[in-house]
């Protein structure tokens, strides 16, 4: 297994460590025969080469079978130009990659309900999927840009666009999931205002017809946004655009009481790049105090669905669970009577849980 692991910026640097120190005891106990190597990617690399995706770290990730990301960006690179900006290099990999199937959970674990900031009988027990396509969409989309108009005002323009393929790729795969899951599928537009995405909702529907035995409903995404704090419990899998993905799967993650607990992957097929849904964090970052839980949890995401290896992908959930149940916190998820350790004795412990 060639792992190409970029720690990227902030509290990347450290998260990354603590995933890799449960990856190493998972190669031990099961022989995977793991192989990693490090490269920089978004601010970190910029600073040191004036791109936040070098061509090496590129080159890299498209050799590997799977990439490791840790976070990118902060306020130190915000004055930058867009087109060097740290999160250029996320997109950059996206699309190198073709990583086109963003797998977003949304779990929350037994001894975290009363970190919700909602009532624990909306939140109790609720596992959502969130499958959001990555490589299209507005975020993609041109033309795009800024223009001078001829009375000296300013224009902005993006453009939402997306083809019959690229609908029906993201719809397969909200399918397959859900068939392993609870075999429900919502799919999310805006259909009613938006052509493009009454076109995502009939091409949807059109693919449903060779997964019959997987529900489909359909969802305005402003009602969505509503529907996953009034009643989360009803979604299983949720498929929809770049954009209304990257805003439902945000708030989705709030649910289980901190982003710091939510792994992703970025598929094509079995080529991945799996990363923690929080960002960098510069304000925490160096001092031992991020939660390393999302990015181990992205470690078993890799190698449930670029390795196929479920036992130990389980392994690495149960031994999470373990330790959240032995009541150790980091501060995000802090509570009373809870044992604060930092972002490394948190990794350690997660390790020394794996039998």
């Amino acid at each position: 297994m060639k792992i190409a692991v970029l720690p990227g910026d902030g509290i990347g640097q450290e998260v990354v460590v603590a995933a890799l120190s449960v990856l190493e005891k998972i190669d031990r106990k099961y022989g995977l025969k793991v192989e990693t190597e490090k490269a920089n990617v978004g601010g970190t690399a910029y600073d040191e080469s004036g791109t936040p995706l070098p061509d090496a770290t590129l080159k890299l990730a498209k050799e590997a079978d799977a990439v490791l990301l840790g976070a990118v960006g902060g306020p130190k690179w915000e004055p930058l130009d867009y087109a060097v900006r740290p999160e250029r290099a996320l997109l950059g990999l996206r699309a190198e990659l073709d990583l086109y199937a963003n797998l977003r959970p949304a779990k929350i674990y037994p001894a975290l309900v009363d970190a919700s900031s909602l009532k624990r009988e909306v939140v109790e027990g609720i596992d959502i999927m969130v499958v959001r396509e990555l490589v299209g969409g507005i975020y993609f989309g041109k033309p795009k840009g800024v223009e001078t108009l001829p009375d000296g005002t300013e224009r902005g323009f993006n453009t939402l666009t997306y083809t019959t393929p690229e609908i029906e790729r993201i719809a397969k795969v909200a399918f397959d999931v859900a068939r392993k899951r609870g075999s429900k599928v919502c799919s999310v537009d805006k259909a009613n205002v938006l052509e493009c995405t009454e076109l995502w909702r009939r091409v949807v529907t059109k693919v449903h017809k060779d997964y019959a035995d997987v529900a489909l409903s359909h969802m305005y995404v402003d009602n969505a946004a509503m529907q996953l704090v009034r009643w989360p419990k009803q979604f299983d899998v949720i498929v929809t655009t770049n954009m209304f993905g990257d805003i439902l799967s945000d708030c989705a993650a709030m649910l289980t009481g901190s982003i710091g607990m939510l792994p992703s992957a970025s598929l094509s097929g079995t080529k991945g790049m799996y990363e923690p849904v929080h960002g960098s964090a510069p304000d925490i970052a160096g001092q031992d105090k991020a939660n390393p839980l999302a990015t181990i949890l992205s470690v078993a995401m890799m190698l449930q669905y670029s390795f196929g290896r479920l036992d130990a992908a389980a392994d690495i959930e149960q031994a999470v669970t373990k330790v959240l149940d032995q009541r150790y916190r980091t501060g995000d998820i802090m509570s009373a009577g809870m044992s604060l350790v930092g972002c490394r004795r948190m990794g350690e412990l997660v390790a020394e849980a794996i039998a």
